[in-house]
């Protein structure tokens, strides 16, 4: 597992033979725990796209916070395509016409390829005996998770808690932002990213519990071990539904829209998902997710449709300047 914040990735094709083939370069612009994931995809992709062109394909990776990705795209940050934590994230890259603001219809899945969901990570034998979300504001509690002004993942995280929250019998919004404002007084640093996060809580053993995305508490346990970390799943918890898409901006000035949209096809392909699934992602595709249901437990989740309504309507209520999220750290100053 790398633990720096953006490392660029280079994967090289090969020609075949004597032949000199085209070389196209793609920069993907990607959220912090996706770096495993796309070394293996790229190169998979490498492999196909040589096979059926003949050409060689350059993809270089960029990777951290998914807002804060997304601003640099914003800032010029040339990305062929882009592969962050969240719609809305893509949204603002639409806003400002760098793709067509219907990007999400392109591909299945509303432009998601695959999904994770947001879990508990804790210390070997759960010392803390943390099992669901009420145990996050108990005051013997310290809770990792980042910044959600920064890290799509923290958004996640933040409306796991708020949905969990409302949804209790006699929950209201009133009783969710109590609740969220608790659990975020249990936070002694708010990381930038959701990698950062996961070092906080790993490299420099801070806090009791690490609110993570399944894919990347999974990731931890097979780096550091079983015996070193347990997977809590929360009574109820919210889907993540990761998007991509191709900037069109970019490719249309660079040439690159066919490769970059072969790119983002693969990603749905079985090879495709199955390196997903091989990453802790879940897969959309039912014949590769068959084969992973060892690895993916039944969980009781909501999606933003089903609780929030859309990403441009909990970005405007809960992270924008001033929003609820912004309003609950003020007051615990």
């Amino acid at each position: 597992m790398t633990w720096s914040l953006a490392i660029p990735v280079v994967l090289l094709a090969f020609a075949v033979g004597n032949v000199i083939a085209a070389d196209t370069r793609l920069l993907n612009v990607s959220f912090d725990p996706t770096r495993e994931l796309f070394q293996e995809e790229d190169a998979a992709f490498q492999a196909q796209w040589a096979r059926q062109t003949g050409d060689v394909v350059t993809i270089t990776a960029s990777n951290g916070g998914s807002g804060k990705q997304a601003r640099a795209v914003l800032d010029g940050l040339q990305a062929d395509v882009v592969t962050l934590a969240l719609a809305y994230d893509i949204d603002v890259l639409a806003d400002k016409g760098l793709l067509a603001k219907n990007w999400q219809s392109r591909l299945p899945d509303n432009s998601s390829p695959y999904t994770s969901t947001v879990v508990f990570l804790v210390r070997k034998g759960n010392p803390k005996k943390i099992h669901d979300w009420p145990d996050l504001v108990r005051p013997d509690v310290q809770v990792i998770t980042p910044n959600p002004k920064t890290s799509g993942g923290a958004r996640w995280n933040f409306l796991a808690a708020w949905g969990w929250a409302e949804r209790q019998p006699g929950g209201n919004a009133d009783k969710a932002r109590a609740y969220v404002t608790a659990l975020y007084k249990n936070v002694p640093v708010l990381d930038t990213g959701s990698r950062g996060a996961t070092h906080t809580f790993v490299q420099r053993g801070l806090g009791d519990v690490l609110i993570a995305w399944e894919s990347e508490a999974l990731l931890t346990q097979q780096e550091f071990g079983k015996d070193s970390y347990e997977i809590v799943v929360p009574s109820a918890t919210i889907v993540a539904e990761p998007p991509v898409a191709v900037v069109d901006a970019v490719v249309a000035k660079r040439g690159t829209q066919k490769t970059a949209e072969a790119f983002l096809q693969f990603l749905y392909s079985p090879e495709g998902q199955a390196i997903a699934a091989k990453h802790f992602f879940r897969p959309r595709l039912a014949s590769v997710a068959a084969s992973y249901v060892h690895q993916f437990p039944a969980v009781k989740a909501f999606t933003i449709a089903d609780q929030f309504g859309d990403w441009r309507k909990v970005q405007a209520t809960y992270f924008a300047d001033g929003g609820i999220f912004d309003q609950i750290t003020e007051e615990e100053r």
